[in-house]
């Protein structure tokens, strides 16, 4: 099968089988997603989500996060994964989105980089969930699932990756295909012992036909 043939049928897959797919993490307005994407670094949407409220409870607003100690914050975040490090990024986030950006999550991928904890795959995220931009945001699920399926072919890191997706997925199919192909991987090719008989697209997976 030809790779824009793959394409064609996994997106006309998707389309109709997940139309409405989107973030697992509960989020309200920009700043909090920012905060949880931060804490799902290496941990799962669901402790996050478990955090969240206390969190926001007692920092609801930049403004009172980038006036708190890494202390505080690492008490309130101390049960997921690397607490240490992300209340560190998550007070200098703060800190930078109140002096830079009047407490405004910016909407450019250049700026999101700019504040503490946010790599490229976390701003891409911001920016196609909040601000509906088609920006690929290319985590480890992203990434195998790409592979495995036949979409993209010998990708070395998430950067190749994401511009091969980009280029071949329509643009406005952009930001919901990163969500089909983390929660693919989240739930069905896993990365151990894949759902390949539960699986809608198996018929045209570059790695069914291996096995």
């Amino acid at each position: 099968m030809k790779k824009k043939d793959r394409y064609k049928k996994i997106i006309e897959y998707f389309s109709e089988h997940q139309p409405h797919a989107e973030t697992e993490l509960s989020y309200s307005d920009p700043y909090e997603l920012i905060v949880a994407v931060i804490l799902s670094a290496q941990c799962t949407d669901k402790r996050v989500n478990i955090i969240s409220p206390d969190f926001f409870k007692t920092f609801p607003e930049p403004l009172v996060l980038a006036n708190a100690s890494v202390e505080e914050v690492f008490e309130v975040i101390k049960s997921c994964s690397f607490p240490n490090n992300k209340a560190k990024h998550l007070v200098g986030m703060a800190k930078t989105l109140t002096s830079k950006f009047n407490g405004v999550v910016p909407s450019d991928i250049d700026d999101l980089q700019k504040l503490p904890g946010i790599g490229r795959k976390s701003a891409n995220v911001i920016l196609s969930v909040v601000f509906n931009k088609p920006a690929m945001a290319v985590d480890t699920h992203v990434f195998r699932v790409s592979e495995r399926i036949g979409l993209t072919t010998h990708s070395k890191n998430p950067l190749q990756t994401e511009i091969e997706l980009v280029k071949n997925i329509p643009e406005e199919k952009i930001a919901i295909a990163h969500h089909w192909l983390l929660l693919h991987g989240r739930y069905v090719c896993t990365a151990r012992n894949p759902k390949c008989f539960d699986c809608g697209i198996s018929s045209i997976c570059k790695y069914f036909f291996k096995k």
